[in-house]
């Protein structure tokens, strides 16, 4: 065998060799973290999408959606037990994320499978709680679907386009979905958990991230393959999803109560292109800004329960 063939070979080989291994590591890996952070709710499927959910308390309904990489553990942590003295508080894990399956499409889909869950909760029209990603989702939800929603308690949302995505993610945008598989399936697990430290760090600047984030707040989950491959997904598609391009132009549709809140120091969205953005829009929006990062769900939870109750207060209904 020519010397040039049987070095390509074996360099091939060898290549194989260490993505199996990787491959196992990141299966290991995520094995461990689904031990540390477990479900926390039960499930329920809805349109053929298994949905992993809480539910605690009563009186009104209100319904949290995280944002990206993120999961019900960003919302546990501190703020639902801060609404349950007063709310029926339900949060979901989005499709692909946590312990939800994954579903095909983007914002507007997702937003439609929550819609389905809402009516088979019997919720009627919920205050609406989305933070980050899950603010652009609540909006989604609010405009396709008014029949769902009584109002809308955004915290930190992504409510215009982005021309690029936050530095944090910018290394998961990644348009070739085989190489987004063999990405999240090898070498990005392991990376992750090495650099995690670092990677809460930023997500939390300037303020501090809690010693117990990965497991009570469910943050090491995001390091899972399957969840890796979602954030990447969500990512490249929500660059150029049509719903963030068009979704602005409706705002002004809008009729019911609908609240905004950002940190000034936020690392991740920056509150003028994006809350302040959204009055150009809608007028009556109230925007309330503090001193603070991306993650005030966890970092302020009582900021944050005191927004929720304010903005619930001006809805009809409740």
């Amino acid at each position: 065998m020519d010397a040039d063939v049987k070095w390509i070979l074996e360099a091939a080989a060898a290549l194989v060799a260490l993505e199996v291994a990787l491959a196992a590591l990141a299966v290991l890996a995520a094995w461990g973290i689904e031990r540390a952070a477990p479900p926390q709710g039960r499930y329920l499927v809805v349109g053929g999408v298994k949905l992993h959910l809480v539910d605690q308390g009563r009186g009104p309904p209100v319904v949290l959606i995280h944002g990206l990489a993120g999961q019900i553990g960003h919302f546990a942590h501190s703020l639902i037990r801060r609404l349950t003295d007063g709310f029926r508080v339900v949060a979901f894990d989005r499709p692909g994320s946590g312990y939800s399956a994954p579903s095909p499409g983007g914002i507007r889909e997702q937003a439609a499978i929550l819609a389905r869950a809402i009516r088979a909760l019997k919720l009627g029209q919920p205050l609406v709680v989305g933070h980050s990603l899950g603010g652009a989702v609540a909006l989604a939800l609010a405009l396709d679907h008014p029949d769902c929603v009584g109002g809308l308690a955004l915290i930190a949302p992504a409510t215009h386009p982005l021309a690029e995505a936050p530095a944090l993610f910018r290394s998961l945008v990644i348009h070739s979905r085989l190489l987004r598989g063999l990405y999240a399936w090898t070498a990005a697990g392991p990376a992750a958990l090495i650099a995690r430290p670092t990677f809460f760090r930023a997500a939390f600047a300037p303020e501090p991230a809690p010693a117990d984030f990965g497991t009570a707040g469910g943050g090491l989950l995001a390091l899972r393959p399957g969840n890796l491959y979602v954030t990447s997904t969500e990512l490249t598609a929500g660059l150029s999803d049509e719903a963030v391009e068009t979704m602005p132009g409706r705002y002004g549709s809008l009729t019911i109560p609908v609240g905004i809140l950002y940190g000034r120091d936020d690392r991740i969205l920056d509150w003028r292109s994006q809350g302040e953005a959204m009055t150009r829009e809608l007028p009556s929006l109230d925007l309330e800004l503090v001193d603070g990062g991306h993650m005030l769900p966890v970092t302020q939870p009582d900021v944050c329960a005191r927004f929720i109750r304010r903005i619930a207060s001006k809805m009809p209904a409740l």
